[in-house]
């Protein structure tokens, strides 16, 4: 396991205000040297604690719909139904969980039809038993970096 210390973490929250900070101005805000800054990013990117930087897209072109799907798939399909899911380009990621589901996945299209198709491939696909699905109406808080 990669071990981080506050001076990392203090990199990292200021990345996570503005991924596009440039390195100066890293440093100058943590009252560092810039090729002290510059060595930390580039072990932790060595590391994978920095496994890349992202542009997080406005309204104006992000997906007008997005959605949970709760599936319950049956024992020993977990790869055939991961497979399938992979193949739908409107699932953005999948996560396994305890309780009732066994997968959680989310969703965005950029029209109800093409939500509506996405899950209706996902509830076809072999191993699926069951399927539950959540529109997301409006963002409450949004903490992913």
């Amino acid at each position: 396991m990669t071990q981080i210390d506050d001076t990392d973490r203090a990199i990292l929250a200021l990345l996570a205000e503005n991924a596009r900070s440039p390195v100066t101005t890293l440093a100058k805000r943590l009252g560092l040297a810039r090729t002290t800054v510059q060595a930390r990013l580039e072990r932790m990117e060595a590391q994978g604690t920095i496994r890349g930087y992202r542009v997080e897209l406005g309204q104006a072109v992000a997906p007008r719909l997005r959605a949970t799907a709760l599936l319950q798939i049956e024992p020993r399909s977990g790869p055939a139904v991961l497979a399938r899911l992979k193949s739908l380009p409107q699932v953005e990621s999948v996560h396994t969980t305890s309780g009732r589901f066994d997968l959680i996945v989310q969703l965005s299209a950029d029209s109800t039809e093409v939500l509506d198709e996405t899950l209706d491939r996902i509830g076809e696909a072999r191993g699926v038993r069951s399927s539950e699905s959540l529109i997301h109406l409006s963002t409450k808080l949004d903490r992913t970096p």
